[in-house]
C-alpha cells in the first residue's frame, strides 16, 4: 500500500490560521518581495509528509478560487523534494495535451521520474467558461469522448516516437516530442470517474483508478460492498483491454480523543463537502 497526501489548498482542506492568513495574501495587491503563505504552509506540509514516508502528493486544480495554480505551484515543490511523487491535476478542454505532453515530460524530468498526472473531466461549468475561454461540453458523453482523446494523446506522445491522431477533439500528425519522459512506457495517469462511459475509457487508458463512495461513516458497510463491487467491475473492465488497473481511495483521518467526538467531526465534514 502506498500512502498519499493532498497538497493543502483553500478548497481541499478545512479552514485553518495558516491558510486563511494565505488566502487573505493571495487575493491583496501589492506587497511586492514577501514570501508567499499559501505556498509556505504547502511546502511544509508536503515536506513533512515526504520525510514521514509519504508516497504521492496530490495537487488539485482549482482555477475559480484563492488556490494557487497547480502546475506552477507543482513545478515549485518539485524542486524543494527529492522523494515524494508530484501529482498536478489537469481539466481536458482548459489545456491541449500536447502542451500537457511536454509539461508533464519537463517536470518528470526535472524531479527525476517523480511525475504522474491526475485526470479530471471537469464538472464546474462556471470554471470552464472562463478558464477554457467558453470550451465547456454540456454532453457528459462527449466530455468523457475528449477525456479519452485527451489520454490517448498524452500516451502517445509519451511513448512514441512518431505518433499520429485525428480524433473528433484533438489531432496530430506525425508528431514527435523532443523531450521524453523519463517513465517508461509513460508517467503514470489517475483519474476517478463514476459514469459508465468514463469507467471504460479508465480501463483501456489509465493506470489508477479513484474508487468512489459516499461521505458518510454511518454508511461504511454500504460503502465497503459498494467500492467492492466498483473494484470487480474496473478490474474485470481492464483485462478486457489486456491489462490491470490499480486502485486508490481519498480519504480523511480524523484523530480525536473519542469515538464519539471524531463522529461529529466526521458528519461535519461531510457537510462541508
Amino acid at each position: 500500500m502506498r500512502l498519499g497526501i493532498w497538497t493543502p489548498l483553500p478548497h481541499t482542506i478545512r479552514a485553518e490560521p495558516a491558510m486563511e492568513a494565505g488566502i487573505h495574501q493571495v487575493q491583496t495587491r501589492g506587497a511586492e518581495g514577501a514570501s508567499d503563505k499559501s505556498f509556505q504552509f504547502a511546502l511544509d506540509v508536503v515536506a513533512r509528509a515526504e520525510a514521514l514516508g509519504f508516497d504521492i502528493t496530490l495537487i488539485a486544480e482549482r482555477l475559480h478560487g484563492p488556490d494557487l495554480e497547480a502546475w506552477m505551484l507543482a513545478a515549485a515543490l518539485a524542486a524543494r523534494t527529492k522523494k515524494i511523487q508530484i501529482m498536478p491535476a489537469v481539466y481536458p478542454g482548459m489545456i491541449t495535451p500536447q502542451l500537457v505532453a511536454k509539461m508533464g515530460a519537463t517536470l518528470d524530468r526535472i524531479t527525476g521520474g517523480r511525475f504522474a498526472i491526475n485526470v479530471v473531466n471537469g464538472w464546474f461549468q462556471k470554471e470552464f467558461e472562463l478558464f477554457s475561454n467558453g470550451a465547456w461540453i454540456e454532453s457528459s458523453a462527449a466530455r468523457y469522448r475528449r477525456m479519452d482523446e485527451f489520454v490517448r494523446m498524452l500516451k502517445g506522445l509519451w511513448s512514441e516516437e512518431h505518433f499520429t491522431m485525428r480524433g473528433e477533439f484533438y489531432q496530430a500528425d506525425d508528431a514527435t516530442l523532443a523531450v521524453k519522459p523519463v517513465r517508461v512506457p509513460h508517467p503514470p495517469i489517475y483519474t476517478a470517474s463514476r459514469a459508465d462511459s468514463g469507467k471504460d475509457v479508465i480501463a483501456e487508458h489509465c493506470d489508477l483508478w479513484f474508487v468512489n463512495y459516499a461521505a458518510d461513516h454511518r454508511r461504511y458497510e454500504e460503502n465497503f460492498l459498494a467500492i467492492k463491487s466498483d473494484v470487480s467491475d474496473l478490474a474485470e473492465r481492464a483485462r478486457h483491454f489486456g491489462r490491470k488497473l490499480a486502485f486508490g481511495m481519498s480519504a480523511h483521518v480524523i484523530c480525536a480523543e473519542t469515538l464519539g467526538e471524531a463522529q461529529v467531526r466526521a458528519e461535519e465534514l461531510a457537510m462541508i463537502r
